[in-house]
């Protein structure tokens, strides 16, 4: 076991002095006062395996309780905003725990260094403000330049540190939530022109870790859980803090930045710990898998014997990558069956479907052209076959929820076809926060959602096979193709729908973010600098790293109504169809 000193050891995986409870409570203050009666809490790591602090349940929930006395005694009310820049630190934790109290909804939101540069990340998080209508930010004192331009013109209450915070002086009995009161705001990973934020409350999130919990990951007593993962993203906030909490586990923290440095510190907290239950998106298990095969002694003191729910979501899964991750750490420990394929959405606060743990990932081969095309009957073929691709079988849906696979009319079809994927359920979001024609877009009077993702349903179990919107996943983050095009058309040259923002597959058939733009330029040496800058600016703007390749003008297919069809171009350039001029 790592401990940083004689005082500071990591809290106990074993309590027998709680029996556990799978988050059958009302609100998340309720979770908290009962998780506080015991020994367990969050600990938290640096990139070389350190213990940095810990953090028992019992103390989360005293200093909680104060700042939500300081923010009431500051004058927020009951349903107001505070922005919470997320840190991987006890102070994110306590503040976000600390709104609960004063029924004030905290707005988990990304630190700098998951954006591409300072001016685009000032820009993202004032559309966030503006889109939550913030009365406070909770930031680290290094954001104060940032945070004062962001929120220039705005109407913020307070804005500071946790420090700043606990120095107003201020002190009053707060108001406490109910179960049917929002909890919190979750925006994904993607949109920055466009940002929505998931209103999530404590019986919707309550329903959910239960759900995850119980029948999701089946939680036993001796399970102890270990993340890397941000949380301002649904999976790091949901799945590995508020679950733990609610169903009272020990959970150790590496901070995102600290593993994206380092990333066999996830499975050196995991092996020196005894971790049991872990998530990742694919290109965590990739990443391991790279690192591991560039060091000699990589793997030298390493067990990961005790691991038995590898969690994977959050993208596509795939299969290649989890093979390649039993290939070279099955030597240590690592078993095949401990893969639990999942789905999930923030707009479900996060958890819809498992797999059964213990099972690993079950394949169902498809012939391609039925995945991509008008005919949406499935014909499996055989192994071999160049058309064919594996999907990975995404489990049962938890009890919760109802699931409809739909035609493009809207009719529910049967097993074996693919269709859009609707959901109806306790977890369901009761709306995008002020946003309420994005919300009547995505959600139905009758509560059913539509999720945007093409899938189909076999023996009961969900396999997803795309994204019917044009969402863009690199590395587990979201990207709407609207704001990359939008940062290409800044660029002298590039008239508005010039460029199309699209993925193709890349090495080991992750997405590889492009952006196919009609070209004037003739000159090869007036292109290669046309693209360097387009890069470079789509970049600072975005923080994505995209191929730039350049098509004739007029060359980008449309509807029939005159918008572009990213669709028709991505297949258009696979195919060969759309003449390329340089890349």
């Amino acid at each position: 076991m790592v401990e940083a000193n004689a005082m500071n050891a990591v809290t106990p995986t074993l309590d027998p002095s709680l029996p556990r409870r799978f988050a059958d409570f009302d609100t998340l203050v309720e979770a908290l006062e009962y998780a506080a009666k015991g020994l367990r809490g969050a600990n938290f790591y640096n990139a070389k395996g350190d213990l940095i602090s810990t953090l028992t349940w019992t103390e989360a929930q005293k200093r909680a309780q104060k700042i939500g006395r300081i923010l009431a005694g500051i004058g927020f009310q009951p349903g107001e905003r505070i922005a919470l820049i997320a840190e991987t630190s006890a102070d994110f934790v306590c503040f976000f725990l600390g709104c609960q109290y004063a029924s004030v909804l905290p707005v988990p939101l990304p630190l700098p260094t998951s954006f591409g540069g300072k001016n685009g990340y000032v820009g993202q998080l004032r559309l966030q403000l503006e889109s939550c209508m913030a009365n406070g930010v909770m930031a680290p004192g290094f954001m104060d330049d940032m945070i004062a331009q962001a929120a220039e013109g705005t109407s913020l209450r307070f804005a500071g540190s946790m420090a700043d915070y606990m120095d107003s002086g201020k002190d009053k009995d707060p108001t406490l939530p109910s179960a049917d009161d929002l909890a919190y705001l979750q925006y994904s990973s993607g949109s920055t022109r466009f940002p929505h934020g998931v209103a999530v409350t404590h019986r919707s999130l309550l329903s959910n870790t239960r759900g995850m919990g119980y029948h999701g990951v089946m939680l036993r007593d001796e399970d102890r859980c270990v993340s890397w993962l941000p949380f301002y993203h649904d999976m790091g906030l949901v799945g590995t803090l508020l679950t733990t909490l609610t169903c009272q586990m020990s959970v150790d923290f590496i901070p995102t930045e600290e593993f994206a440095r380092r990333p066999l510190s996830w499975l050196r907290v995991m092996s020196a710990n005894k971790g049991t239950i872990s998530y990742s998106p694919t290109f965590g298990f990739d990443i391991c898998t790279r690192r591991a095969a560039l060091r000699k002694n990589a793997l030298e003191g390493l067990d990961l014997s005790t691991w038995r729910v590898a969690g994977v979501g959050a993208e596509m899964i795939r299969p290649e990558v989890l093979r390649g991750f039993i290939e070279t750490f099955g030597p240590i420990g690592f078993s095949e069956k401990a893969f639990l394929p999942s789905y999930g959405l923030a707009e479900c606060t996060l958890g819809v479907s498992f797999a059964e743990p213990g099972k690993g990932i079950e394949i169902d081969l498809v012939e391609e052209a039925r995945l991509a095309g008008d005919r949406h009957v499935l014909v499996n073929g055989k192994d071999g076959n160049v058309r064919m691709r594996e999907v990975v079988n995404c489990g049962r849906p938890l009890p919760e929820y109802e699931i409809d696979i739909r035609d493009e009319d809207e009719t529910p079809l049967a097993e074996n076809h693919v269709g859009r994927i609707f959901i109806r359920g306790t977890s369901v979001m009761r709306e995008y926060y002020n946003d309420p024609e994005t919300t009547r877009a995505v959600l139905s009077p009758e509560g059913w959602l539509d999720t945007g993702d093409m899938g189909y349903m076999k023996n009961g179990d969900i396999y997803i096979v795309g994204r019917a919107k044009d969402m863009i996943i690199v590395n587990g983050r979201n990207h709407w193709p609207q704001d990359i095009e939008w940062a290409a058309e800044q660029i002298d040259g590039v008239k508005t729908g010039d460029a199309a923002a699209i993925s193709v597959p890349g090495e080991n058939s992750e997405e590889v973010p492009m952006i196919l733009v009609q070209c004037r330029h003739s000159d090869p040496a007036e292109r290669a600098k046309f693209i360097d800058a387009m890069k470079r600016h789509v970049h600072k703007v975005t923080g994505v790293n995209c191929m730039i390749e350049l098509v004739p003008p007029r060359s980008l297919p449309r509807t029939s109504s005159g918008k572009l069809s990213r669709v028709k171009a991505r297949n258009e350039y696979l195919s060969g169809g759309l003449q390329a001029l340089a890349s």
